[in-house]
């Protein structure tokens, strides 16, 4: 079995110089920026002092600003170019990585069927999340040949009615607004044909600059003049539920500055805040706590795969559900900021997932 990595890389040109790779120095800056030692930092990313410091000049010679400071007491730290450029880097890491983990797998599963004459995989589409995420990780680990694309959960169920993958990724609110999601996800759910899969539970809510320095604390605050929002794109789960929100309390689109703004992941939302690019936006906790944001709970969700009902005892698809089940992923979904694994791997069919809002809705 292939496992293939495509990762983002970008370099910068000065003029009519050769242009500057900037994979070893993000690296390297990013170990600066945390150890506050350039010696600690060049052995971490394995460079010699003497070199880090050549690629340190360099980039400074090129930038024609310094990279690096030091102060009595904090050793070394980043200046505000070099910060300017991790914060680049992680954007467009989050930014890309799902598209790229997709190509990924597409290209695995291609090979795997020269390699091995015709081999078959699992085909999932889902919406992007970290327990996904997770889960591919376990599935590498038992050698399952998994074809993923991450795409919104529209698009995710509406394959899953033609018939172009096995497995749909979407999440649907708890509470009041879940009627009406589920109204929707029914466009292409059958309670006869399909069956879902619980993933996990987890908490949307709105992403803010470490300290809240703007005071935003509910959703009547996207509409501040001096505030600056960040949005997922149109089709996504979490667009569609903000929609949702902002009719309910009576906020226009039109009033919020940053609406027709688009990133395709809560990591790319997060990343966005972190940079100083936007002051809000909303996403899953999980993201919050890796880009050091402040996080202000709205809705609880429920991630689900929904499967054909004929594909549940299908060898391979019972090979990734035990998985689901399994006390080690269990854990996993748990250390996960704002993730709940107390459901995770339970087989339900659609009426006792949502109830009479499966009935009523077809």
């Amino acid at each position: 079995m292939f496992k293939v990595r495509i990762q983002p890389h970008w370099e910068i040109a000065f003029n009519a110089e050769a242009p500057l790779d900037t994979a070893a120095l993000l690296g390297l800056l990013k170990e600066i920026q945390e150890t506050g030692s350039i010696a600690q930092a060049a052995k971490s990313v394995g460079l010699s002092y003497r070199y880090a410091w050549g690629l340190l000049r360099d980039a400074e010679h090129q930038f024609s600003e310094p990279l690096l400071a030091t102060g009595r007491g904090r050793g070394t730290h980043l200046t505000a170019l070099a910060e300017k450029l991790v914060w680049a880097d992680k954007r467009i890491s989050a930014r890309l990585s799902p598209t790229l983990d997709s190509l990924a797998s597409e290209l695995e599963a291609e090979l795997g069927k020269i390699a091995t004459d015709k081999l078959r995989t699992v085909r999932m589409d889902a919406s992007h999340g970290f327990a996904v995420a997770e889960l591919l990780n376990h599935l590498q680990e038992i050698r399952l040949p998994v074809e993923l694309r991450y795409r919104n959960s529209t698009d995710a169920v509406a394959a899953l009615s033609r018939k172009e993958c096995d497995l749909a990724g979407f999440h649907v609110p708890t509470g009041r607004h879940e009627q009406a999601t589920v109204a929707w996800y029914l466009r292409w759910l059958d309670p006869h044909k399909h069956c879902l899969i619980h993933l996990a539970e987890r908490q949307q809510g709105l992403f803010v600059a470490a300290g809240n320095p703007l005071g935003i604390g509910r959703l009547e605050d996207l509409a501040r003049r001096q505030v600056r929002f960040v949005n997922r794109q149109a089709g996504s789960g979490t667009r569609m539920l903000l929609e949702m929100m902002l009719a309910e309390a009576g906020i226009s689109p039109h009033d919020i500055n940053g609406y027709a703004s688009a990133e395709f992941t809560h990591s790319a939302v997060a990343a966005y805040i972190a940079s100083g690019m936007a002051d809000v936006g909303i996403g899953v906790r999980t993201a919050a706590q890796r880009f050091g944001l402040d996080f202000i709970p709205l809705v609880s969700e429920r991630y689900f795969f929904a499967l054909p009902l004929t594909a549940a005892d299908d060898p391979m698809l019972q090979q990734l559900i035990a998985v689901l089940q399994s006390p080690g992923y269990h854990q996993v979904v748990d250390a996960l900021p704002g993730y709940d694994a107390r459901a995770t791997g339970a087989i339900l069919t659609l009426a006792q997932a949502f109830g009479g809002h499966a009935e009523s809705a077809r």
